[in-house]
């Protein structure tokens, strides 16, 4: 059968179609993580809303007899319901900015703030505002904190633990700067007796400066670890995103034909797949007779022919370690030590020719006997995955390529069903080779040494 032009003039190249995606994995990335972002920005403002709903209805019930004050908390309510809502429609609209998610988090920690510095304990009773302050309003910040943590994003955590923290002491430093007497932990002396304590602590003008400032510190801290928690899970997901992608990758160009074992290698050393020069063993493999048998069986019975005999020799050579980096028409071209490193690599090409002849006379394939032809040369190669365009391919390029397709045709003028050259065989010293001579290769400036195998249908070596 003529040989391919391609495998001739270049050697051997496998391609597989690359979506856009794939080659600009990062920002696909990038896209899906924004995605998550936004789907749980959304959810997190749909709970912030069913708890304003619930709240309203419980001022509403437990302030019933001050109707005024009652008002004023819904009022207050429907405001935050509104920011909420207008943060929801603009998620993800063309008017959606990096930066919009940080602004309406800050304006909901404002808005809690001031109602801490602003709003009394008890309207009736002439206290400092600094009161407010020892009410539980504090836990109101990690609320919007998990507000926050709902949107998957480190950064929006981490902003808003620290503007909580900073306007919860600002907020504290402002109500006591005009304060004439303020007490805190420092005034209570080192043995207090209860007296004392009672004295300090239900003193109205006690602040309790260093408890605000614990409070703004655990409030980053807790930030601090939700962050880190959200980058590692983040980091994971990534790598398994990318995981999956390089197996993906390497399954569409070595095709369904690479055995576990080798995906797995080849998935762990992305490296294995960079452009390289090195020796290698290179098998092809074609059928003897093939032109004729199409004609006789016609296309659909020449694919059944076809599929039957690919999985026999690719199974076995794969078993051998062998990467098939082409299917061409009839022939099979396979690598041995590229893409994976293989020290034996040059007995083990030899082992999967002479184990696929006997496995090709041994049966028939969709009720027709084949026969094969094949050769074996060993020599430096270039290889490596390449591409562009959308389009990529793992290339084996040099004379060795090209020695090997020229010594699978050259069964054909000797009667032979395997040859190799020299260099093979001096790699394989206990195989027993039968020398056939010094023969002129096209494309090769200087005859070849060209040996087969005595009985090449026989497996033992």
């Amino acid at each position: 059968m003529r040989q391919p032009t391609a495998v001739e003039d270049s050697g051997a190249v496998i391609h597989s179609d690359q979506t856009g995606e794939a080659r600009s994995a990062d920002a696909s990335l990038d896209v899906t993580f924004k995605r998550a972002e936004e789907q749980g920005l959304r959810l997190a403002i749909i709970g912030r809303l069913v708890a304003l709903v619930l709240m309203a209805l419980w001022f509403g019930v437990s302030r019933s007899f001050e109707p005024e004050r009652a008002a004023g908390f819904l009022g207050l309510l429907g405001a935050f319901a509104v920011l909420g809502i207008v943060h929801y429609a603009l998620i993800g609209s063309r008017l959606d900015r990096a930066w919009v998610k940080y602004f309406f988090i800050t304006v909901d920690l404002l808005v809690l703030t001031s109602l801490v510095v602003t709003q009394p304990m008890y309207p009736g009773l002439d206290l400092p505002q600094v009161v407010s302050y020892r009410n539980p309003n504090f836990p109101f910040y990690f609320v919007l904190l998990g507000i926050a943590a709902f949107s998957f994003s480190p950064g929006l955590v981490l902003w808003t633990g620290c503007v909580g923290a900073a306007v919860w002491l600002g907020g504290y430093f402002w109500v006591v700067q005009d304060m004439p007497d303020v007490i805190n932990w420092v005034d209570l002396p080192t043995n207090p007796t209860r007296e004392q304590f009672d004295a300090l602590f239900l003193n109205a003008n006690f602040g309790g400066q260093g408890s605000r400032v614990q409070e703004a510190v655990a409030f980053v801290v807790v930030a601090v670890l939700i962050a880190l928690v959200m980058a590692r899970a983040r980091t994971i997901v990534r790598q398994q995103i990318v995981a999956e992608r390089e197996r993906a990758e390497v399954s569409q160009l070595f095709g369904r034909y690479v055995p576990p074992v080798i995906t797995e290698a080849l998935i762990a050393d992305r490296g294995a797949l960079a452009p390289v020069e090195r020796e290698a063993s290179i098998l092809f493999i074609d059928l003897a007779g093939f032109t004729a048998m199409t004609e006789r069986v016609g296309p659909t019975g020449t694919m059944g022919v076809l599929n039957e005999y690919f999985d026999v020799v690719s199974r076995i050579i794969s078993e051998r370690g062998g990467i098939i980096t082409q299917f061409q028409g009839d022939a099979v071209l396979a690598t041995f030590n590229v893409p994976l490193d293989d020290p034996d690599h040059a007995r083990h090409a030899v082992e999967a020719a002479l184990e696929a002849a006997d496995a090709v006379n041994a049966r028939t394939f969709a009720g027709e006997q084949l026969s094969i032809r094949a050769g074996i040369a060993l020599g430096p190669v270039v290889a490596g995955s390449v591409g562009g365009a959308g389009r990529e391919s793992y290339t084996v390029h040099g004379d060795t390529v090209n020695l090997a397709a020229r010594l699978e045709a050259m069964n054909k003028e000797h009667g032979t069903h395997l040859l190799v050259s020299a260099a093979v065989a001096e790699a394989t010293p206990d195989v027993h080779f039968q020398t056939i001579g010094s023969v002129p290769v096209r494309g090769l400036g200087e005859a070849v040494e060209v040996l087969t195998v005595a009985h090449a249908g026989a497996t033992t070596v």
